[in-house]
């Protein structure tokens, strides 16, 4: 419904037009002016913060025009109880307004029309379309953003000026501000024209397209990362960005929802956004062997069908919810999981994906996790006992279907919080939420409420503690640092707003220099923040920085639920604990959840956190290290080689297989497959398999790199 401001702003609207009527009746001009006043600041406030309770306005017929067309016909009536009908005043306002009504009609038209036009069929980033066709720049911001009410706000001036005549019988001031809107209207729309036709207009959808796919051709794309989704999905796709950014063979990301594009995270990797099924499916894709696929929706169709690239299904986490195996990942040539359980778990659930169709990747996006070597990640600058631990407290959401399994904040998470605020010998504890907490849930949303009330009331406690000050000086040089890094990213970004999606699609370009010069900052800016933060002091984070494995780094435990946080937190090597919030019981809880296999498992009384916390205080004590190490292994894959090393391996292998197939066919037979008994023998002009595999060795993306690294490398060796 809104902010509190938001609702008083909607209710001072609503009784704004009662009290209006009123004085139109009494008559009394100075009331009717109030109430215009109001009203009209009400409806000001409530379109700049893009209130929701706007729409909710317009469903019960009380929309923007119906409101000002009220204000005026109520302004019409004022005049006529002041006996104000005969004048010159009276006829000439109605004509304004009638007048002033005629120009909406154009005015929503031409905008429209702008709009649709300035629409491209496809929207890119990092792809220079700009050197290839003519995108003029777009229309200022201030003729299209928020444009009915700003054209329906021009009535103002008439409005005044009747006001102002009908207070002193002087119609000049009425003419004039009749005059000025009349005026104004007509010179909003006329701005407007230019930019329906010529030159002020991007190329037709034809032309769009044509340019994209010379790019394509140019570029000769060898690795796609496809992605379709709501805007609260964007996440699974910027998992991804930095991957791809280090694959050995051309990388290209295709999105099919512009909301996604929106929410994309900066990349230097080249973005093409293709809302339409028809545009993708034209497309000349030809050079691509690998697409990668972050979800399975049913968009995933219209590049599915292409039979020249191999198909993989890589996901966007890895926990035992039912998502991991979902029963379409067997409509993919393969599924790619982190390690020996994302195997088992399609082995064990039986929905079609075969065993030699699943390769083992590991994680790349766990590579900025840092492995825990003993000791305590937190533990500088604390007390005078040597420093305290910091346990991060991280619950995943509620869910949809009301499982109390699903999250440990309704009926665990104050306990978790108390204890751990209250454990002897002190320890730091940092909430990071999961972002949709308290969407469908008021009890996940209260219980959130309360465990940010319980660590804000300790923080401020601690902070008064004399014991926790050590660190002061450290704090305020870190905060200022803070503030230049802010600083300085905000110069690097600021330039990034383009005025539309056609202008973003021509100046989208992302500078290598200044990406890496961000990165650099963001990671400046996060060693920063702990330092500014304190190494003792408890923390509520919320929104995206510091990001979670940020938190990850600088804790020494974890607690959490089932989900993909606990999977990536024992790439860290560090204890932690989950809740069995459905009182499986502990036995039932791990048989079910292979990521709790070594974790310490709580009850809703959270009584068990006493094991975690000797587990951090004592690693000698610490009985399920090498238990999570196995974990590790098992659910994560080897250390050695890297996961991204993994990964494009396993990019290289599937594009061999789909260069293999693709000579097949081109050859009129599988290049796999052997001759039945009796069948012709193969034609005497067909390559041979010597130079089939000298055919794949140049055609492979990627190969000729790689095989000219390797030999660069052996001719360091051997000199």
């Amino acid at each position: 419904m809104g902010s509190a401001a938001e609702l008083a702003a909607a209710a001072l609207m609503m009784l704004g037009f009662p009290c209006l009527m009123l004085a139109a009746l009494l008559p009394s001009v100075p009331a009717f002016a109030a109430a215009a006043a109001v009203t009209y600041l009400a409806d000001h406030y409530l379109h700049r913060r893009g209130s929701y309770l706007i729409n909710r306005l317009g469903k019960v017929r009380a929309g923007l025009s119906i409101r000002f067309l009220i204000r005026q016909l109520l302004l019409v009536l004022l005049l006529a109880r002041l006996d104000l009908s005969d004048s010159m005043v009276f006829y000439a306002a109605i004509a304004c307004f009638l007048t002033f009504y005629g120009f909406q009609a154009p005015h929503g038209a031409l905008i429209t029309l702008i709009r649709l036009r300035r629409k491209m069929p496809v929207a890119t980033r990092n792809i220079d379309l700009g050197s290839r066709i003519r995108i003029p720049d777009a229309p200022p911001p201030g003729l299209l953003n928020r444009s009915a009410e700003k054209m329906l706000h021009l009535d103002l001036a008439a409005v005044v000026g009747v006001l102002v005549t009908a207070a002193t019988d002087s119609p000049v001031y009425g003419f004039v501000g009749i005059g000025v809107t009349l005026t104004l209207a007509f010179v909003y729309v006329v701005v407007l024209v230019p930019y329906v036709r010529g030159k002020k207009i991007p190329p037709n959808a034809d032309k769009v397209l044509a340019a994209f796919d010379g790019w394509l051709r140019d570029h000769r794309p060898e690795t796609v990362l496809y992605f379709s989704g709501s805007k609260d999905s964007a996440y699974q796709v910027n998992m991804w960005l930095e991957t791809m950014e280090q694959l050995d063979t051309r990388p290209l990301i295709i999105l099919r929802e512009r909301v996604i594009l929106e929410l994309m995270a900066p990349t230097t990797v080249p973005v093409v956004c293709v809302p339409g099924g028809v545009h993708l499916m034209n497309m000349d894709l030809s050079t691509v062997r690998v697409a990668l696929y972050a979800a399975n929706v049913g968009k995933n169709i219209h590049l599915l069908r292409v039979p020249t690239m191999k198909h993989v299904f890589i996901g966007h986490g890895d926990s035992d919810k039912l998502a991991s195996v979902n029963p379409f990942s067997k409509a993919y040539d393969e599924v790619w999981t982190a390690g020996r359980a994302g195997r088992d778990r399609y082995s064990i659930a039986d929905v079609g994906v075969r065993d030699e169709d699943i390769v083992e990747v590991g994680r790349p996006q766990l590579a900025p996790i840092q492995t825990w070597r003993g000791g305590s990640q937190g533990s500088t600058g604390g007390p005078a006992d040597g420093g305290i631990p910091t346990v991060l407290y991280a619950p995943t959401w509620e869910g949809w279907d009301g499982n109390p399994g699903n999250t440990s904040l309704v009926l665990a998470g104050k306990n978790i919080v108390r204890n751990l605020l209250a454990a002897d010998p002190p320890v730091r504890v940092l909430y990071k939420p999961h972002p949709f907490t308290g969407t469908v849930s008021a009890q996940a949303k209260t219980a959130h409420e309360a465990i940010v009330a319980l660590i804000v009331k300790a923080a401020a406690e601690r902070g008064a503690d004399p014991r926790f000050a050590a660190d002061a000086a450290d704090r305020i040089s870190a905060q200022a640092e803070l503030t230049g890094i802010e600083g300085r990213i905000a110069e690097l970004t600021g330039g990034a707003v383009a005025g539309d999606e056609a202008e973003a699609t021509r100046d989208g370009m992302t500078d290598p220099a200044e990406h890496a010069e961000i990165l650099r900052l963001r990671a400046e800016w996060n060693d920063a923040y702990w330092r500014s933060a304190g190494t003792w002091e408890h923390r509520v984070i919320m929104g995206s920085e510091p990001r979670l494995y940020d938190c990850f780094n600088v804790s020494d435990a974890m607690v959490s639920d089932i989900s993909s946080v606990v999977s990536d937190f024992i790439a860290s090597g560090k204890p932690y604990a989950v809740t069995d919030s459905a009182e499986l019981g502990t036995e039932e809880f791990k048989r079910q959840n292979t990521a709790v296999r070594a974790a310490v498992i709580l009850s809703n009384s959270a009584a068990e956190l006493t094991e975690l916390l000797t587990a951090v205080r004592n690693p000698a004590a610490d009985a399920q290290a090498p238990e999570r190490q196995e974990l590790k292994r098992y659910l994560l894959g080897p250390d050695e080689p890297t996961s991204i090393e993994q990964f494009n391996s396993a990019v290289r292998e599937l594009a061999r297989k789909a260069e293999t197939r693709n000579l097949g066919q081109e050859n009129g037979t599988s290049a796999t497959e052997t001759p039945a008994p009796g069948a012709p023998a193969p034609d005497a002009d067909a390559p041979d398999a010597a130079a089939t595999a000298a055919d794949l060795a140049g055609a492979l993306p990627g190969r000729a790199a790689a095989d000219e690294a390797d030999g660069r490398a052996a001719d360091r060796v051997d000199g």
